[in-house]
């Protein structure tokens, strides 16, 4: 009976021991991801890699890009989404480039469809690693002011993912983070993020089909600028001469007010909604 005994407690002790070294691993399989993330992302910026995506870039290489395209245009618009994917998934600033860039290369409606698709599968991938990661920290230390503001997140989510995703003030990357830290259903972000992008998407894709033009204007006014100086003398690297295009010209108060306006009409509901608690 005593050896019994002595048996026994030494399981007990077996069975509390045993689990400590999962810890680290479930740290690993917690963060990892996101710093992995972060590693890309700081890498990306220190090479500066992300100067190259750019409007003077787009039409220096404007005609191998095209015939790139012209030749492999199923494979163009499979990496053009996954590309945008990346982008958004690293939180890079040029999400509104690749937007345009879609409709410039494959017109409005094939490059508004890549775009929202390479997004929405970039912004759950970032949404599924902040969740894990920061979401369960963010849980286990949550004050009452954050218990209230997902309280009040999770009775109309959908209305205010829709209208984070269609007013202009808040940045994309933000809103891609935003939802994981507030417990947002899986579905109501993927519907909230699909269809709440629509809108801006392919109004700039839209833009984005008629840059050729603006392109060729600037081309032109770029090789004048060049021959100009030629003749005096003066070398191509000292005229100062460049193909500019801000893609913030496009953006009119008239787009920024059709954009505010759908965001407050996804407030509808949640307006409603506090009228009938009344």
């Amino acid at each position: 009976m005593p050896n019994l005994t002595v048996n026994k407690n030494a399981d007990k002790d077996a069975a509390s021991v045993e689990p400590s070294p999962t810890k680290p691993v479930s740290n690993i399989r917690r963060f990892g991801p996101l710093l992995v993330l972060l590693a890309i992302a700081g890498f990306i910026y220190t090479m500066g890699w992300h100067r190259y995506f750019s409007f003077d870039q787009l039409a220096a290489n404007r005609k191998m890009i095209a015939g790139i395209v012209a030749d492999h245009f199923v494979l163009s618009v499979l990496a053009f989404a996954l590309a945008y994917a990346a982008v958004t998934s690293l939180s890079l600033p040029v999400g509104s480039f690749f937007t345009i860039l879609g409709g410039f290369l494959f017109g409005p409606l094939i490059g508004g469809t890549a775009t929202v698709i390479g997004a929405t599968i970039g912004a759950l991938l970032i949404f599924f690693i902040v969740r894990t990661s920061l979401g369960e920290a963010l849980a286990d230390r949550a004050g009452p002011f954050i218990e209230k503001l997902r309280d009040g997140f999770k009775e109309n989510a959908l209305s205010y993912m829709f209208f984070l995703r269609l007013a202009p003030v808040f940045p994309f990357w933000l809103v891609n983070i935003a939802p994981a830290l507030l417990r947002v259903k899986t579905s109501t972000y993927f519907i909230g993020t699909f269809f709440g992008i629509m809108p801006a998407t392919y109004t700039f894709s839209y833009i984005g089909a008629g840059l050729g033009s603006v392109i060729d204007a600037q081309g032109l006014a770029y090789e004048t600028c060049i021959n100009q100086n030629d003749t005096q003398g003066i070398r191509p690297l000292d005229t100062g001469c460049s193909v500019s295009f801000n893609p913030s010209d496009l953006v009119t108060p008239e787009l920024l007010i059709a954009f505010a306006g759908l965001a407050i009409i996804a407030l509808i509901p949640v307006i409603l909604n506090k009228f009938r608690k009344k």
